[in-house]
């Protein structure tokens, strides 16, 4: 399943490629991509899963950029 979402607050290129490794390390994403110009995540993984492995994203997002919100 694929999903995209909306980033706010997303400071710097290099923040968003942290975050686009530590979410490509979740187990069920199969791929994600991160845009900074975009400020827009699109993450592809198990859809069985979607709302626990988001809820991870978060989590990681939060950890490498404390002001960035994910708007699911």
């Amino acid at each position: 399943m694929k999903k995209v979402c909306k980033l706010e607050d997303l400071d710097c290129a290099n923040c968003a490629a942290k975050m686009e490794r530590a979410i490509a390390k979740i187990d069920g994403v199969d791929s994600v991509n991160i845009s900074f110009m975009a400020q827009r995540l699109s993450i592809e993984a198990d859809e069985s899963r979607m709302e626990e492995i988001m809820r991870e994203v978060v989590r990681v997002c939060r950890k490498v950029e404390p002001d960035c919100r994910v708007i699911l």
